[in-house]
């Protein structure tokens, strides 16, 4: 359990030293859409990788990729419809999502703690599926993808490149 807890915070760079110009980070990640009617609830499935290169010593480009799924279980009721039938069941509804693009990262420090800000914008697929007693009702779509963030990065070993991304918020938008 604790081997899987630190996979899950850790973030490095793919260099000898700390403070080097490329960084990959990959992890587990909370994931919760903002002015989403689909679905409410955040949840906790979710994993990302990322990727870039320090054009300066503070500032990096690079590119990202994460697939994250909400769920929420809505309980038994009755759905009527326009044709005047009725459906009592009750409802599972998943939101699958895919965004992908590129990453722009400022950090403040080049120490063993590293405060940064970063901005991801790109593309995202998503998939909403309700799943009822006896079948499912699915659409998928593509929209625009920005997600700004704030985040600490930890590196206990300084001549190391293994760290941990003690907190990182993204702050996600779905335009589609």
């Amino acid at each position: 359990m604790l081997a899987a807890a630190a996979l899950v915070l850790t973030a490095g760079e793919a260099s000898a030293q700390m403070g080097k110009r490329e960084y990959i980070n990959g992890g587990w990640q909370y994931n919760g859409s903002v002015a989403n009617d689909f679905v409410q609830a955040g949840n906790g499935y979710g994993a990302y990788i990322e990727g870039g290169y320090y054009v300066t010593p503070m500032f990096a480009v690079g590119g990202f990729a994460s697939f994250n799924t909400n769920n929420q279980y809505v309980p038994k009721q009755t759905y009527t419809f326009s044709d005047n039938s009725a459906l009592t069941t009750d409802l599972d509804r998943s939101l699958y999502q895919v965004p992908f693009g590129m990453t722009m990262r400022y950090r403040f420090l080049r120490t063993e703690f590293q405060p940064y800000v970063s901005a991801k914008v790109g593309t995202e697929y998503s998939v909403q599926s309700t799943y009822m007693s006896t079948f499912v009702s699915r659409s998928d779509n593509w929209g625009f993808y920005i997600s700004p963030e704030i985040g600490l990065t930890f590196f206990p070993f300084p001549t190391t490149d293994f760290g941990f991304c003690t907190f990182a918020i993204p702050i996600r938008k779905e335009l589609t």
